[in-house]
């Protein structure tokens, strides 16, 4: 069996779609289990932290980069088990989401298709239950399979396992940091047509379809897919090397969630301040949402502004984006943006990347 090669010194900085960050002390590229568990016990020997690295598309790098080692997940392969009218599909952790969905898509199965474009592997969509225009990877999982750090044995869990909620599930809470995602399993129904939810995508889809199509509300997989990646194309969300908003991490923040009690203080410290217009919301089951982009605009950091080698994507509020700068700029950028909106608003927001 071959061993991986372990690498000294790699910039990870070629790794992040921000393209930020210092070098690692040691890289391994981990296209198997074994691989991983390997790279595991490298890291135990030499008594070093390790950094599980998919996409690097919700990570943070520091300026002086990370002092242990990276185990960089490259694993591939998706497979599909027909049931019916309904299909179980495995996903390896180190495929590229972007492929699943789009294979997916490709299949006549449903439940993925808003989830098109997002940036990174299958193995970290579960971390933080990954979701964008009315769906959620949550909706769509039945198990969810690891390697314990600390026995490198394999365990499975299923999805109430996961104690998935809105961008949140127990890998990024109390698990966070015990587990590698090596695969996942996913039920999905055997279908050309979409349900479209969010309202955005549902006008613009209706903009674009011949009159008559009946489609709106309902759309094939396909067009929902495109107008998508359209949609997370107009906003720098795709990643495209020509596109200088796309060197982001895409949404910096989270849409806040709180009870009415909270949102009703919110929207009162914002009118007594002299707005009469009303703060943007939505219900969810649990609570009502604030979209984060909003907040930050009417905090006065507008789409655009620049800080020395960072700044808010010209697209949307919510990407801060590398123009050749630091991650110290872009930290410090985080944070005036955080207290502008607490102080505006009195909201906390919390960031969605990984600071490492």
């Amino acid at each position: 069996m071959a061993h991986p090669i372990i690498h000294e010194h790699v910039p990870l900085a070629r790794y992040a779609t921000l393209g930020l960050g210092g070098p690692a002390r040691f890289f391994v590229e981990c296209a198997s289990d074994d691989d991983i568990r390997e790279g595991i016990t490298f890291a135990r020997r030499e008594d070093l932290p390790i950094l599980v690295l998919g996409g690097g598309s919700n990570i943070v790098v520091a300026d002086e980069g990370f002092p242990g080692v990276v185990l960089h997940q490259t694993s591939r392969g998706i497979e599909f088990t027909s049931h019916g009218h309904r299909c179980s599909v495995r996903v390896a952790g180190g495929e590229v989401w972007d492929r699943v969905v789009e294979a997916c898509v490709q299949q006549s199965l449903g439940g993925l298709e808003c989830l098109s474009g997002i940036p990174g592997t299958a193995g970290a969509t579960p971390v933080q239950n990954v979701g964008a225009y009315g769906q959620e990877v949550a909706d769509t999982i039945t198990a969810v399979h690891a390697i314990n750090l600390r026995t490198l044995d394999t365990v499975s869990f299923t999805a109430r396992d996961c104690g998935f909620r809105y961008r949140w599930s127990r890998f990024k809470g109390p698990d966070a940091g015990r587990y590698i995602i090596t695969s996942m399993e996913l039920d999905l129904p055997v279908t050309s047509l979409a349900m479209i939810r969010y309202p955005e995508l549902a006008r613009t889809i209706a903009q674009e379809v011949p009159p008559g199509s009946g489609e709106g509300q309902v759309a094939t997989l396909v067009r929902a897919r495109e107008t998508v990646l359209r949609l997370r194309a107009t906003k720098g969300m795709v990643l495209d090397p020509a596109d200088p908003n796309s060197r982001s991490v895409g949404s910096f923040f989270m849409n806040p969630v709180m009870d009415g009690t909270v949102f009703a203080a919110v929207q009162a410290q914002w009118r007594s301040a002299g707005h009469a217009s009303a703060i943007p919301s939505f219900a969810t089951s649990e609570g009502v949402k604030i979209p984060a982009a909003w907040l930050v605009e009417h905090a006065g950091f507008k789409k655009g502004l620049r800080r020395g080698g960072v700044g808010v994507s010209s697209k949307h509020a919510l990407a801060l984006v590398n123009y050749d700068g630091s991650t110290r700029e872009l930290l410090a950028l985080a944070e005036e943006i955080r207290a502008g909106v607490s102080s505006a608003f009195g909201v906390e927001l919390v960031m969605e990347p990984v600071v490492i």
